[in-house]
């Protein structure tokens, strides 16, 4: 079955794409409406748009979730499960196309619901206490979202339609219909896991790997940013735009720090994930589009392929996640760790790599831009900060000493696992540059100083050796040792926001509730409720059954009772 999907999807993906460079050399989009039921004067119409940038993304999805179902094929091989899960994985994509489709904020919110509610299903799928809890975590965090655009679906009421692409200027322009972007902006956060609403990302990796495949590259995480690409003209040099810049930098340079504490492989990567969706998000506060929408192209393909080599690691070693039980991979795994130090690179922005060209120009942008010192420094923390855990995930997991003990089967030998990561490390040293000659055909003016623009390899040289004196060990023992040791902890925690979103949400109503519980339920309202009125009804009852007893002493007390009653009354 996972074969003919593969192949399935990788038909629309190829049809996608060329529809999209047809489109895109034209400069003709497609515009599509079907009235489904119209009664009275009201109509029930879907719509739908077909530009290029939706039919490239289209495609980008198709093609990578084509090559995540032949990957778990060999992954989820001899789970009972297993077209369940495949059903699933298609709900999921059916529910990003019609996502990516829809120019309206009704038609969006089906998959933007269908993603969550498939998204908990994927979540909770190895149906444990942690993935429940996970599953919980990331849907609840989404509702949120969810909220914000039946809210701004109400608001865009006043138009008269729900297309918002024809309505994009008048919204800018319209100091009433503020709200409306801080909605927009509110869901896409929730949805792309900014702050406040991180904690909800590396709790997910609870779902099977592929699952984290699909979700951390082209689907998911990336339909708060694809919304606010579509919605950026309404934000254009507002307040809110300014609010994104602040808090998608703050979130990449929290996740960066994070990936640099953690010892799960899937979670330093989902971090590596929040990090780079917090330079799309920024980018796109600063007013930037069309270079946010290339970054989160060329990310999805580098992405995927980094995601599914930690699978075949994860599944050859034991299903160990700890990097610290790894090492000296490269020894046994030789095209898994090929692939995974060129997604590596990728992300790190090597030169002439997929990342390098978007993520090159966006940084240099933000340097040429004015932008405030805060922002500037998070740049360029973030940016030596992917490459300080990219080196220490290498570090520990590809080189160093073998620390698997003597059983294991750690090969790849599996070509179901291997072959799809063929065409994605592809798309990782290639794509980037095909991408810039379509998406960017005019070049930016770039004018900055040698100083600037030597930073950004400087920073990564910097991240580089940081990354290596880090793993040294002497240089943890030092912080753990002494006073340093709080700052670890903050650091390596998200900053307590998975603590913040869970127990201290909930703390609270607990301990009230247990406290009404006991006051009220078993306290006054037992005491004057349902335990006195029983109390008072057994008392009742034995006076009358003692009325009723037929005794004679009675009867003589109650003729006594009223021949008295009757002379007081005479």
């Amino acid at each position: 079955m996972y074969v003919s999907s593969m192949f399935f999807l990788l038909l629309g993906s190829s049809t996608s794409l060329i529809m999209s460079l047809m489109s895109l050399y034209s400069g003709v989009g497609y515009f599509i409406e079907w009235e489904i039921v119209s009664t009275n004067s009201s109509s029930v119409v879907m719509t739908l748009i077909l530009d290029w940038m939706s039919l490239m993304f289209l495609g980008f999805v198709m093609l990578i979730s084509s090559m995540v179902l032949y990957y778990s094929g060999g992954y989820m091989e001899g789970d009972p499960n297993m077209n369940r899960f495949i059903y699933l994985v298609l709900m999921f994509v059916v529910s990003m196309v019609a996502l990516i489709i829809s120019p309206n904020l009704i038609s969006i919110l089906l998959g933007w619901d269908g993603l969550g509610l498939v998204s908990y299903c994927l979540v909770i799928y190895y149906q444990n206490e942690k993935s429940g809890a996970a599953g919980m975590l990331t849907a609840l965090s989404n509702r949120v979202g969810d909220v914000a655009i039946l809210l701004a679906i109400s608001l865009m009421s006043v138009y008269g339609g729900w297309n918002f692409v024809f309505y994009l200027n008048s919204i800018c322009g319209n100091e009433s219909l503020g709200m409306l972007c801080f909605l927009v902006m509110l869901a896409a956060m929730t949805k792309s896991a900014q702050i406040p609403f991180s904690a909800w990302l590396p709790a997910a990796m609870a779902a099977p790997t592929p699952v984290s495949a699909l979700v951390h590259s082209s689907t998911l995480v990336t339909a708060g940013v694809y919304l606010l690409v579509r919605f950026e003209p309404a934000m254009h040099n507002s307040v809110y735009s300014q609010g994104l810049l602040l808090l998608g930098g703050t979130t990449m340079f929290m996740a960066g720090l994070g990936a640099n504490f953690e010892y799960d492989l899937k979670k330093i990567i989902a971090l590596s994930t929040l990090s780079q969706l917090g330079v799309m998000m920024s980018i796109l506060g600063f007013g930037l589009p069309d270079l946010a929408f290339f970054h989160l192209l060329s990310h999805a393909l580098f992405k995927a392929l980094l995601f599914m080599c930690a699978g075949v690691i994860i599944h050859s070693a034991k299903d160990y996640q700890d990097i610290r039980m790894m090492g000296g991979l490269s020894k046994f795994m030789p095209l898994t760790t090929f692939y995974m130090n060129l997604a590596n690179l990728a992300l790190c922005g090597m030169p002439f790599m997929a990342g390098f060209y978007s993520k090159d120009v966006i940084l240099e942008m933000a340097f040429m831009g004015t932008i405030n010192y805060i922002s500037f420094l998070m740049y360029v923390f973030a940016t030596g900060l992917t490459v300080c855990y990219t080196a220490r995930l290498v570090y520990y997991s590809i080189t160093g000493g073998f620390n698997m003990g003597s059983l294991h089967t750690v090969n790849d030998e599996s070509g179901l696992l291997t072959s799809p990561m063929f065409l994605l490390a592809l798309g990782a040293v290639s794509a980037g540059s095909m991408l810039s000659w379509l998406i960017v055909p005019y070049p930016y003016m770039i004018c900055l100083s040698s100083f600037y623009k030597s930073l950004v390899l400087i920073v990564c040289m910097l991240g580089a050796w940081v990354g290596y004196v880090f793993n040294l060990g002497s240089f943890l023992y030092v912080l753990n040792s002494f006073k340093y040791y709080k700052s670890v902890v903050f650091s390596g925690s998200m900053w307590f926001m998975p603590f913040l979103s869970t127990q201290n949400m909930i703390f609270n109503f607990l301990v009230n509730g247990f406290s009404i519980y006991k006051m009220g339920d078993q306290g006054w309202f037992e005491n004057k409720g349902g335990y006195n009125l029983h109390g008072s009804l057994m008392k009742s009852s034995g006076l009358l059954e003692k009325m009723q007893d037929n005794s004679i002493k009675l009867y003589m007390i109650t003729f006594l009772f009223w021949a008295v009653l009757s002379i007081i009354i005479m």
